[in-house]
């Protein structure tokens, strides 16, 4: 068969991909998520989900969705607003709400359709967007949705709120949105969100906080990253949440007050126009939210592995960044050398991704190492050790 001009672009675009060691290949996991994962029938110690308490492959979770399934069957059969949107759903819902403290929550598929509808449904045609520059790629699209439609935006540096604050104080939008990633998913670290939402007060902003990395982790009960900082469930936050991570399960929510999330409802459009998720879904969701409440064991034997893999870490030739969360990103710089580091590890019965440009800036390619609350102590010294011998 000839090649179309098409196709020949696509593949000149790959090759370009491939020698500039940029190609991203998937694994096939042979096992449920969990701390060991079988690929290829070689059994290594995986520090690549984002399972941080290590409920993926709980089993109080998995009978809850099979009996979910049983009773409500395999699918959700339309939209939310046509006939999608089932008893468990609206449970749900009313839980993560009561959860997180706010008056009303809305639940999405993915995270990603989540900030779709937040962004763009509240920044029309002369609002103002200020976006962290590290935000998660999904806020990103959901703002450059927002400026297609007419709304200004801007990105400040990474958590200067001194650049913001100038941004806010020079902007004369009509409606001005503040939004930030809580926990930055390739760095690590955390928003000043004590320092955001006083701006959003000042200067009469809405706050929009993507908590993907957060929930289920921080805060007391694992309430999340406001909970952390003990700020409140304002009316003028939204707050995303996703529910694949901690939760251990699949889909996000967006919780608020009861006229932002009506709002979402009616004018979200990747809510809208969206088949709803499996019931089953949200009955293992209701299942997880029980666990993530009394899961303090959870948390506490997640921040000792965070303490034990930082301070075994400290006298490597390469930059572990100031992180406390589960999310420990060591900078190799160079895309080669950290993708021969992660398959050097690999060798050794560690999975551990490198992380590449686009993704992260040029010149910082890392390893991302997550950490679990399923991790024993012997799978981070293994880790500590195996570094050590290869640095």
């Amino acid at each position: 068969m000839t090649t179309s001009p098409l196709e020949h672009r696509l593949q000149a675009e790959l090759a370009d991909l491939e020698a500039n060691g940029l190609t991203r290949r998937r694994r096939i996991l042979e096992s449920p998520c969990g701390r060991i994962a079988t690929v290829d029938g070689k059994n290594v110690v995986n520090f690549a989900s984002n399972d941080y308490l290590g409920l993926a492959a709980n089993t109080e979770i998995a009978r809850a969705m099979a009996d979910g399934a049983v009773q409500w069957g395999a699918g959700s059969g339309a939209s939310p607003l046509v006939s999608g949107h089932l008893a468990p759903h609206e449970v749900l819902e009313n839980e993560i709400a009561a959860f997180t403290g706010f008056p009303r929550a809305l639940t999405f598929s993915t995270g990603y359709l989540a900030n779709l509808a937040i962004i763009p449904t509240l920044a029309g045609r002369g609002a103002a967007v200020f976006a962290d520059k590290l935000n998660h790629a999904s806020l990103i699209d959901a703002m450059q949705l927002a400026k297609a439609q007419g709304a200004e935006t801007q990105r400040y540096p990474h958590c200067d709120m001194a650049a913001l604050e100038k941004l806010l104080a020079a902007s004369t939008a009509g409606s001005k949105l503040i939004v930030s990633d809580a926990v930055f998913s390739m760095d690590g670290d955390l928003a000043p969100l004590a320092l955001l939402f006083a701006l959003a007060e000042r200067y009469d902003a809405w706050l929009v906080i993507d908590d993907a990395h957060g929930f289920g982790v921080l805060g007391a009960q694992g309430k999340g990253s406001l909970a952390h900082f003990n700020l409140p469930a304002s009316p003028r936050i939204l707050l995303m949440g996703t529910l694949g991570k901690a939760a251990g399960v699949a889909g996000a929510f967006v919780a608020g007050s009861t006229t932002a999330i009506e709002f979402l409802l009616q004018k979200g459009r990747s809510y809208i126009f969206t088949t709803a998720a499996p019931p089953a879904v949200a009955c293992a969701l209701s299942k997880s939210l029980q666990l993530i409440e009394h899961g303090d064991a959870l948390r506490a034997n997640l921040q000792a592995r965070i303490g034990q893999l930082r301070d075994g870490l400290y006298n490597l030739p390469w930059k572990l960044l100031p992180s406390a969360t589960a999310i420990q990103p060591l900078i190799i710089g160079q895309n080669d050398p950290a993708v021969a580091l992660a398959k050097a590890l690999w060798q050794r019965g560690l999975w551990v991704p490198a992380i590449r440009p686009p993704t992260v800036p040029q010149g910082t390619a890392r390893l991302r190492i997550s950490v679990s609350a399923a991790h024993t102590a012997a799978d981070i010294e293994q880790l500590i050790d195996t570094l050590k011998e290869l640095a």
